[in-house]
């Protein structure tokens, strides 16, 4: 062989150095691309677990808000029976298992004019509470000062400006000027003056003078109380 072609020879790179820079080459490459890609995964899911705690926590607000206005209305509901209950208990009727006897707007012998109130029939020696809380400003017999027809009798003015009147009692608990709450004993019921038989005789009043009676059925239901 001469010596160009041994030169020329020389200086022509072997199959195997070229197909291994290709295979270098491409190792190369694909550890580039590959730590790119891992890269650009990475922060996809990255982006993905940010998004979707965003997303709970915006769930589980709305979830809270959801349950806090709930309680708030049933808060509210419990405000408003509450208040309607205690609105009810303001008033009661004077005396606990009765039967109505005469009611108010009756006529007949027994009176002057019309009945002035509603009679309660009672045993004798039941209890009799104040129907709402007041001043009693009558107590004694000859019906306290509106005639003897009425017996023993209370009449107790209310904030209101409203007067109720307890009659035929057999016994006086209070004295002109106590303060009583609604539901306090006050007497005991009775067969004193004009009276039939043992009852209660209770009246509405705008005064607290006889001649001043209002229905007192109709009074007592417009304040949540039915008897």
């Amino acid at each position: 062989m001469s010596k160009r072609a041994t030169f020329q020879h020389s200086r022509r790179p072997s199959m195997s150095r070229v197909s291994g820079a290709v295979v270098a080459a491409g190792l190369g490459a694909s550890m580039v691309f590959g730590a790119g890609a891992a890269f650009a995964s990475g922060t996809t899911a990255e982006s993905v677990a940010q998004q979707a705690t965003a997303q709970s926590k915006a769930a589980d607000a709305a979830k809270k808000s959801s349950v806090d206005k709930k309680a708030e209305k049933q808060a509210a509901a419990k405000k408003k029976a509450a208040a309607a209950k205690k609105k009810a208990k303001s008033w009661e009727a004077p005396v606990s298992h009765y039967e109505l006897s005469a009611t108010y707007g009756t006529g007949g012998d027994r009176w002057a004019s019309k009945h002035s109130g509603q009679d309660f029939a009672v045993p004798i020696g039941t209890k009799v509470e104040a129907a709402h809380s007041g001043r009693v400003v009558k107590a004694g017999p000859n019906g306290g000062g509106d005639g003897p027809a009425y017996g023993n009798a209370i009449v107790i003015k209310h904030s209101n400006g409203k007067y109720s009147q307890y009659a035929h009692l057999s016994k006086i608990e209070v004295n002109i000027g106590d303060r009583v709450k609604t539901g306090e004993k006050i007497a005991l019921s009775g067969n004193t003056g004009n009276s039939s038989g043992p009852h209660l005789h209770f009246e509405i009043r705008t005064t607290p003078n006889y001649g001043s009676a209002i229905n007192p059925v109709s009074y007592l239901k417009a304040e949540h109380v039915h008897i």
